[in-house]
């Protein structure tokens, strides 16, 4: 959606229950995972594939041009599935003992990013590749802002050690781009999950919810 939405591409949404998936999904999906795109009767699947398709057939160009950049910006999209674990264990944990288990393992991970935004950039950012939305961006925005949601209730601090990082995921979710690329219930429908599943914050929010009634 990120990456539709910055490319100013029209575009229809199917929004899918993933409780209870439909078989016409499950054809067109083979992981059952959002999201797809539905190209002239083709299915696309995997976020990255999508991306770097869109990327290669609509303008504005959101890799580098540069070879050597453009394959630095595939390697750390490559790197959210061990970055996302990091933040993802934080907030799905049964207890605040594995809350406190993920917070002391999620340094090593977010140390690596926050290396990268020190490394990788050549100018003060805000984002990955500097003043320019890019693909790298668009990975990452979606676990940082579920992040956000469950911190303002966690307090955690988890981001404080990593500045570069920090103020990435703020200026990420200060982009019009980003936020409006999930519907507006979003944030109402990932808490009730995190209710739903019997995650610690999930409870921490559902007692904040009958205190203020």
């Amino acid at each position: 959606m990120i990456v539709l939405r910055a490319k100013a591409i029209e575009f229809d949404v199917t929004y899918i229950n993933l409780r209870e998936k439909p078989d016409w999904f499950l054809a067109v999906s083979p992981h059952g995972k959002v999201p797809v795109l539905n190209v002239d009767d083709q299915p696309l699947f995997e976020s990255n594939a999508i991306a770097e398709f869109l990327d290669e057939v609509e303008a504005p160009r959101l890799h580098p041009e540069d070879p050597i950049k453009r394959a630095r910006n595939r390697a750390w999209t490559d790197f959210v599935p061990s970055f996302s674990p990091a933040l993802s264990a934080v907030y799905y944990a049964k207890t605040p003992q594995e809350t406190q288990t993920a917070l002391e393992k999620a340094p090593a991970r977010l140390g690596k990013l926050e290396e990268a935004l020190t490394k990788e950039r050549e100018g003060d950012g805000p984002y990955f590749n500097d003043a320019e939305l890019c693909l790298v961006d668009a990975a990452y925005a979606p676990f940082l802002q579920r992040f956000a949601f469950v911190e303002a209730k966690l307090q955690t601090g988890l981001l404080d050690g990593f500045p570069k990082l920090k103020a990435w995921s703020e200026a990420l979710l200060a982009n019009e781009l980003v936020t409006g690329s999930v519907p507006a219930n979003f944030e109402d429908e990932f808490v009730a999950n995190l209710k739903r599943r019997g995650f610690h914050v999930g409870q921490m929010f559902e007692a904040a919810g009958q205190a203020a009634e």
